[in-house]
């Protein structure tokens, strides 16, 4: 039976500190109507929801992928499967296995069903060169990896099984989507048939009666998730059962008001990699009986067929993507009213952006929230219903204690001011996998130093500034390059926009802007300039701006890229702060 979460660390309010106030924290007064901080929170092993939802929801189509469907039923039956082959050649507690996969069904059963297995999950970006993917594969300790029959997947990870730890590869036949245990091809006639290559077809041709896992869900590490983190250095977040089914719990409970159980369908165009649609779009879609319509990628006229013909509910993405929806003149004529909630995340979203997404789509709401992968992710959200406060990234979720600290001395700073967001609560992850020292940087006092600059205001609502380390520091003073943005933002031509510091031997660093604008609508570096003078201050307005016609570079989950921006463009940082 699922138990009652108890708070990692145990924080418990405290008297003194500059949030509690009158026997409660400052959120509390303005959560959600009928949500309580205190609400219990459920805890369990992460597997556990395919078998409930297959019992609550069993006719319920699991996912619609380019037509292709299952039930939740079926999909119980697969990942058992799944997981008594695993079993049979060797997976189990302490053993870690690589998703190497596109967005399709296969992401997600083989992540329940290796999971259900007893083993970890370590994901895998499908883009990353050989160097990134052999550094990961030895620094996670990854032995199996499960990719599909495609050559430019299959090739290279054959090709690392040669050069790296890896000892078995799993191979899933793109041709038969839901795959069948019955007549499923493989594409590749180049695949061996040899101990280290397993086909889908056989390691599935059993009967589902696989062991059931002891799962200790506080200690067990469900997924190895790598991030950045504040360093650069990529780490793996040792993120445990408990960590996820907590925030699992939690954003289901932030969302109740708008999400009924068995009746709602969700857009699965983030990579399921990512911890963002890791938990959002697959473990809390499955906690509520969701369709979840998979999408291989991010494809513009693609996803607004998608929206047109499967009318989804539920709306996850980065703002990139909803930019890109809202500046295309082919929605003007459009009804997409169905979207109840759009979940923004995985960058600061601008204001205009979400009016006029709103306002194009007749989304009943679009909400901003804020997340790390140490966090598995979700940290604060907006209220799904009512009211939004402009300019934040929400309340803390249940739970969850924001401290603001000063970064140089580890003082609490009081509301208003600002200060390193650090993060307290039952989705904090266990660690860094094999870093203690890294470990021992970011989780201190029970407390997780997100590196994100930021305050809480009087009504307890999260606004973030920036990132500590992207802070440009001009003549001796500090400039957020989220603010510059957001004022660029503000001119009606433009889509897509990147600020960054450039060194500068007079003054430190100068503030640069980089900017693509909508099309059809021109801009020059002049219009801007003028366009900013009432809107940040001189030591802020850009010193150089340079308008692109082609698209910004992103990431794989489509977040604007600041660091490979830079690469292009040359430019190395002397980071000053963070």
């Amino acid at each position: 039976m699922p138990q009652a979460v108890r708070l990692l660390n145990d924080p418990l309010p405290e008297e003194g500190h500059p949030f509690f106030q009158d026997g409660q924290w400052l959120w509390e007064k303005n959560y959600p109507e009928g949500l309580s901080w205190h609400t219990p929170l459920l805890k369990t092993p992460l597997f556990k929801l395919v078998d409930q939802a297959a019992e609550k929801f069993p006719d319920n189509l699991f996912f619609d992928f380019t037509g292709q469907v299952m039930s939740y039923a079926q999909a119980k039956r697969e990942v058992d499967r799944i997981a008594k082959g695993l079993q049979e050649i060797g997976v189990g507690k302490g053993v870690h296995v690589g998703l190497f996969l596109p967005n399709t069904p296969y992401s997600i059963l083989f992540h329940y069903g290796i999971l259900k297995a007893g083993s970890t999950v370590v994901n895998y970006n499908p883009l990353y060169v050989e160097r990134e993917l052999i550094s990961q594969i030895e620094d996670s300790s990854t032995d199996i990896m499960i990719t599909t029959d495609a050559p430019a997947l299959y090739d290279k990870i054959e090709s690392l099984r040669k050069k790296t730890r890896l000892k078995k590869i799993v191979i899933c036949p793109m041709a038969s989507i839901p795959p069948l245990v019955e007549n499923t091809p493989v594409c590749v006639s180049e695949v061996p048939g040899d101990a280290q290559h397993i086909h889908y077809r056989d390691l599935v041709k059993n009967d589902g009666g696989f062991t059931l896992p002891a799962v200790d869900i506080e200690n067990d590490i469900a997924v190895l998730q790598y991030t950045g983190g504040t360093t650069g250095v990529p780490k793996g977040a040792m993120l445990t059962h408990a960590c996820i089914s907590a925030n699992v719990d939690q954003l289901t409970h932030w969302m109740s008001r708008v999400a009924t159980p068995g009746e709602e369908s969700i857009m699965g165009v983030l990579p399921f990699f990512h911890v963002f649609a890791m938990t959002v779009v697959m473990h809390c879609s499955v906690r509520l009986g969701k369709k979840i319509i998979i999408h291989q990628k991010f494809d513009l006229n693609e996803v607004l067929e998608s929206l047109r013909v499967h009318r989804p509910t539920f709306f996850p993405a980065v703002p990139a993507v909803f930019n890109a929806i809202a500046n295309c003149a082919a929605i003007r004529s459009e009804d997409f009213s169905n979207l109840k909630y759009c979940i923004s995340g995985g960058a600061p979203l601008p204001g205009d952006v979400r009016r006029l997404f709103e306002e194009k789509t007749g989304c009943k709401a679009m909400r901003e929230g804020y997340g790390l992968t140490e966090a598995s992710p979700g940290v604060t959200f907006n209220p799904a219903t009512g009211f939004m406060k402009p300019g934040s990234i929400g309340l803390p979720l249940p739970h969850t204690i924001i401290d603001i600290i000063n970064p140089d001395t580890g003082a609490l700073m009081p509301s208003g001011e600002h200060g390193e967001v650090c993060v307290r609560g039952p989705q904090v992850m266990k660690g860094y996998y094999n870093k203690p020292e890294e470990t021992t940087g970011v989780l201190q006092e029970g407390r997780l130093r997100t590196g994100d600059i930021g305050f809480i205001d009087d009504d307890g609502y999260l606004h973030l500034v920036d990132r500590l380390k992207d802070m440009i520091i001009v003549r001796g003073y500090n400039v957020y390059p989220r603010i510059v943005e957001e004022a660029i933002y503000l001119h009606p031509a433009v889509e897509e926009c990147i600020v960054a510091g450039v060194p500068d031997a007079e003054r430190g660093e100068s503030v640069w802007a980089w900017v693509k604008p909508v099309a059809g609508k021109p801009l020059t570096e002049k219009d801007l300039e003028k366009f900013l003078i009432d809107k940040i201050s001189a030591i802020e307005r850009p010193r150089k701006i340079i308008i692109r016609d082609t698209p910004l570079p992103k990431t794989a989950v489509g977040k604007l890229s600041k660091k490979d921006l830079l690469l292009q463009e040359g430019i190395v940082r002397n980071v000053q702060a963070g």
